[in-house]
């Protein structure tokens, strides 16, 4: 598809630093977010018209690390194949073999994470928090339902996205996450510390390791504090968690609603309820009718993506 050749001596219009092997999407540069592997920037779709956000991964120090280069192509690939409203979309991808880089395009949320968004808006109402948690919840539905099942087990403040002018929340960040068999058992220790359930240390769990690493999201948006945070270090973390010892944080939840929607998911494996359950929970009675689900757009979202390409 041809597209329109910019003015470069145009002062107003930005100018890329970067365009993708089509011409289709073009690379701004200011960054949007980093982390150990990946850095984000802001992007623009020249098809749709839209802005985006263009991931990028440099290979250079994992070509001699076989499974980390097989866990950022794993991620990559499986964003491609999710299709849900809360789920983080994916709309390309390439490989730069000339510099070693690793590119992959999804959608922008404009008000970057839920931790730092949360942080900046101290006065939020129950029924604001519940709407965020319940779309998290709505999220963890698919993958947990997923065929196969997928457990994200990453989940945290800094992996979950928010449009703040819509309210809208999306889970992202997949570079942990692992699909699983019919058991739905996985076995490798991974994630944040202050966020794994107790049974991911013994290397034997599911996906209500999720559920767990969702009530400890629900307790920092509420306390505004990252659960654990009296422990000085990661061995303090295993320790309390090992034994049963709930976070210092969950005594400062006022609501006793809330609290008990909160010990409710970060109870043992065997009492942990699903997404699924949790999402008919009476915790989220009483929210407003534009509140609820609208399937539809899931379906708006598979058409999208179907007929689009890098």
């Amino acid at each position: 598809m041809p597209y329109l050749n910019p003015d470069l001596s145009d002062k107003d219009a930005e100018q890329f630093v970067e365009v993708s092997p089509t011409g289709r999407y073009g690379m701004y540069s200011d960054m949007l977010g980093a982390g150990a592997v990946k850095r984000v920037y802001r992007a623009f779709d020249q098809e749709e018209g839209r802005e985006v956000a263009w991931n990028q991964v440099s290979l250079k120090r994992f070509l001699d690390d076989e499974a980390m280069m097989d866990r950022l192509y794993s991620e990559v690939g499986l964003l491609r194949t999710l299709e849900n409203r809360n789920i983080i979309a994916s709309f390309g991808s390439w490989t730069d073999h000339e510099h070693k880089m690793l590119n992959f395009i999804t959608e922008v949320c404009t008000s970057g994470n839920l931790r730092e968004y949360r942080r900046k808006h101290r006065h939020v109402s129950i029924k604001a928090l519940k709407n965020w948690l319940r779309q998290i919840l709505r999220g963890l539905e698919y993958l947990h339902s997923h065929e196969p099942c997928i457990i994200h087990r990453d989940l945290n403040g800094s992996n979950v996205f928010i449009n703040g002018n819509l309210g809208e929340v999306k889970i992202g960040d997949f570079g942990l996450a692992e699909k699983v068999g019919k058991s739905h058992v996985a076995h490798s220790i991974v994630g944040t510390p202050e966020f794994m359930a107790p049974e991911l240390y013994d290397e034997n769990y599911t996906e209500t390791v999720d559920i767990y690493a969702f009530g400890m999201c629900a307790l920092e948006l509420v306390t505004l504090e990252i659960p654990y945070s009296e422990c000085e270090c990661v061995a303090k973390i295993y320790k309390k968690v090992s034994s049963g010892a709930k976070p210092r944080a969950l005594n400062k939840v006022e609501d006793l609603e809330v609290k008990g929607f909160i010990e409710k998911c970060i109870a043992p494996p065997s009492e942990r309820s699903s997404a699924s359950q949790l999402l008919k929970d009476p915790f989220f009675d009483g929210l407003d009718d534009e509140d609820k689900y609208d399937t539809s757009l899931d379906c708006f979202l598979l058409s999208e993506r179907c007929r689009q390409t890098c």
